[in-house]
């Protein structure tokens, strides 16, 4: 019984040699189910398990149903590490999908929190929810094309090429998606700061709040921009775009609700920009 369990451990290892040198001659980075069946001459079930396997194992990485990420060569100490961002591009590219980094990744990226995320937050127009890949938590939050936008593209240390929210859609998002991130008033504070350090902040913000935020955005960004310092001339482009309303809303959600009110903008001020 020993030798017998030694002999399979020996024949399922030379496959999963076989497979590496497979992709490798034929530069392959990924791997379909029911590819490899015909070449390593096994059935497809047990093309099933030996990649599910190798997946489990971490000598390759299952980017999804039916699709694994191959390494280039075997990997030293027999698991294959490699950064969230290389497997967030493979992954919209097989997807065919737009994605752009933000959320507490890119409020880590521009130095507004020293915290560094466990997860990586992902704005996209393919899927939603939480999911680990490759032993990598990814938050992905499915939102439309006419979302998508305002980004810059950054090269990683081991080259590969990510693509993150720009600084000031990265505020705005902080703004709009408060309630994700739990980023109001912390938010005010990071706007403030960057309009001292850079005045011309406030045109591009404003552009991307008209853009891409809702009337709440609107009227927060709008009463925090007038705040800071910001001409009405600026200003006055949110104010048109919002119209007039009744109604009001608080400037720092969650918290009681009591306070000044400003008819400008729609709010009830029950708070103050963090120090």
């Amino acid at each position: 019984m020993h030798n017998t369990m030694n002999r399979e451990k020996t024949r399922l290892g030379s496959l999963e040699m076989q497979l590496l040198a497979y992709a490798q001659l034929r530069k392959k980075d990924m791997i379909r189910t029911g590819e490899v069946s015909a070449v390593l001459g096994i059935s497809l079930k047990q093309e099933w398990k030996l990649l599910s396997r190798m997946a489990s194992s971490g000598l390759i990485i299952r980017l999804k149903r039916g699709m694994y990420l191959v390494p280039p060569r075997m990997p030293a100490g027999g698991r294959w590490v490699v950064s969230e961002y290389f497997i967030l591009s493979k992954l919209m590219t097989v997807l065919e999908g737009k994605y752009q980094i933000s959320g507490p990744n890119a409020f880590n990226f521009y130095g507004y929190d020293d915290q560094v995320p466990n997860r990586v937050y992902v704005y996209n127009n393919r899927i939603f929810g939480d999911k680990n890949i490759g032993g990598v938590e990814f938050v992905f939050m499915k939102t439309s094309d006419s979302r998508l936008g305002s980004t810059r593209k950054f090269k990683t240390p081991n080259g590969v090429q990510a693509i993150i929210a720009s600084r000031p859609r990265a505020l705005m998002d902080a703004i709009y998606d408060w309630s994700r991130y739990d980023t109001i008033p912390r938010a005010y504070g990071w706007v403030a700061s960057s309009l001292e350090k850079d005045p011309e902040l406030a045109g591009e913000l404003i552009g991307i709040t008209l853009k891409f935020g809702n009337k709440g955005t609107l009227r927060r960004i709008g009463y925090l921009l007038a705040l800071c310092g910001v001409t009405d001339d600026q200003i006055a482009r949110l104010k048109r775009k919002l119209g007039s309303s009744k109604s009001l809303i608080p400037w720092i959600p969650g918290q009681n609700a009591k306070g000044r009110i400003n008819r400008d903008w729609g709010l009830i001020i029950n708070g103050s920009i963090p120090g």
